[in-house]
């Protein structure tokens, strides 16, 4: 088994290799900032440069750079990482500056930018600039617009950053176990004018998918569809954190994925409209107001909505399997099956043994043995009991009194007095019968009257 510390120590001879980049050479580099905790940073006002209102990663962080020459300058390294999926499971993953998925880059319309990128990794690597309009040679496809970027060596990246929207960036190289191993960030392009396209919050987050069996650290990177655990920004739920927005604030949620399959995004007790794609932005007379809308492979999402309803209000994929957590594949249904005989057996030979399935999947607090570094299918507690869910879920927080700026959680909502759903304890009605058909037709039949037909069959005119 591949754990947190020979993962790392594996990768320590990439990481001899990359420090060989001349001294001369890496004295002209920005610094490489490197961030692991797991916890949402808070947004990253922008110290120098034009104007912008920056985003909040979900549970991650923006890159910060330096201005040289009047060129925005970052510097990305591609290593593997250690990511915190949720407290109790670790994956050993490939990123960028220390965490999966890389940091989110910010930057204003009409920036030049310059991005270095160090390959740590043990195999060579590009970065594609998903959706940008730039030179050919920028392009980041290996083999096609630029020779891969060795372990050991760094690239330099150079472009205008012409259109204002929301972008990705991830491999063009060994693409299929790259970016299941993890590698991929968002990009985001500011309008020259901040109060073009202004909102109060502004959320960005990656969908991602992995397959780690039970007991494991490192992905199946060959799988194609079965995978058994639905991240955003390599977290799952509970250890993704909640979204806090003021009531009354103008909230954009900008929703990337970069899975192997589509996601319908629904967010409870809004409504909201598709504001952006990686395309650019939604001219206001061309949005409609929605619930859900599906975010396919390659493509980015941006949502808009006015937080106007308080409460704890859930946000997730309508896909029921991608809200759980070590899912199981080829796992029969077992309701209505009779465990008792079965059990008594089996629990001579292995004491402990639960029966599960025969009343249907829900485990609620059941607690149960599992291998080391596995999450329950579905767990996190609300004020209410087991939530019952796990993988791309999350909870939106709308809250009075907020103040601007403030992302801390501020726990789980008061309801009101008489707002919550309850037991009924009074008289349950007499349960009523369908009125009996009409004597004269006893055999069932019904006669049918052709509309605009007089008696006699004749049609009217």
């Amino acid at each position: 088994m591949t754990n947190r510390r020979s993962f790392l120590t594996g990768a320590g001879a990439t990481m001899l290799g990359a420090s060989m980049v001349s001294k001369a050479g890496a004295a002209t580099l920005p610094e490489a900032h490197v961030h692991t905790a797991s916890a949402t940073a808070a947004p990253l006002l922008p110290a120098s440069g034009r104007p912008y209102n920056p985003v909040v990663t979900l549970n991650g962080w923006t890159l910060p750079w330096r201005m040289k020459d009047g060129v925005k300058e970052f510097h990305l390294v591609a290593e593997p990482v250690v990511r915190e999926l949720a407290p109790g499971m670790q994956a050993n993953l490939w990123g960028y500056n220390g965490q999966s998925p890389g940091p989110t880059i910010e930057v204003v319309e009409g920036d030049r930018v310059r991005i270095f990128v160090t390959n740590k990794l043990p195999e060579h690597t590009s970065v594609h600039w998903h959706g940008q309009l730039l030179p050919c040679g920028m392009d980041g496809v290996t083999g096609l617009t630029q020779p891969g970027i060795a372990p050991g060596k760094t690239f330099v990246y150079e472009f205008v950053a012409r259109h204002a929207g929301t972008f990705m960036y991830h491999p063009h190289a060994d693409e299929m176990q790259q970016m299941a191993m993890g590698m991929m960030g968002f990009w985001v392009t500011h309008p020259k004018n901040p109060r073009q396209h202004a909102v109060d919050r502004d959320y960005v987050m990656l969908l991602q998918s992995y397959d780690i069996d039970p007991g494991s650290y490192t992905p199946r990177t060959n799988t194609m569809l079965d995978f058994n655990l639905w991240a955003i920004n390599s977290r799952v739920f509970p250890g993704l954190d909640p979204m806090v927005a003021g009531l009354g604030d103008k909230v954009r949620i900008r929703v990337g994925n970069l899975t192997m399959t589509n996601h319908p995004i629904h967010l409870h007790g809004h409504r909201f409209e598709v504001a952006g794609t990686d395309g650019g932005w939604v001219p206001k007379s061309a949005r409609w107001p929605e619930v859900t809308t599906d975010v396919a492979v390659g493509q980015m999402r941006a949502i808009e909505f006015v937080a106007d309803a308080p409460g704890d209000w859930a946000f997730h994929c309508h896909k029921s399997h991608h809200t759980m957590n070590a899912m199981g594949h080829e796992v029969p249904t077992l309701i209505g099956v009779d465990h008792r005989g079965v059990a008594e057996k089996i629990n001579r030979l292995v004491p402990g043994y639960m029966v599960m399935g025969d009343r249907g999947g829900s485990m609620g607090d059941m607690k149960m043995a599992l291998p080391e570094n596995t999450l329950p299918m579905m767990s996190g507690d609300g004020p209410f009991g087991n939530l019952e869910m796990g993988g791309m879920f999350t909870v939106l927080k709308v809250r009075d009194g907020l103040k601007r700026g403030d992302y801390r959680d501020p726990g789980w909502y008061k309801h009101p007095a008489g707002t919550v759903a309850r037991e009924w304890t009074g008289d349950v009605p007499a349960a009523h019968a369908a009125p009996d058909a009409p004597s004269e037709h006893t055999d069932g039949a019904l006669d049918v009257r052709k509309p605009g037909a007089d008696g006699a069959g004749h049609h009217g005119h």
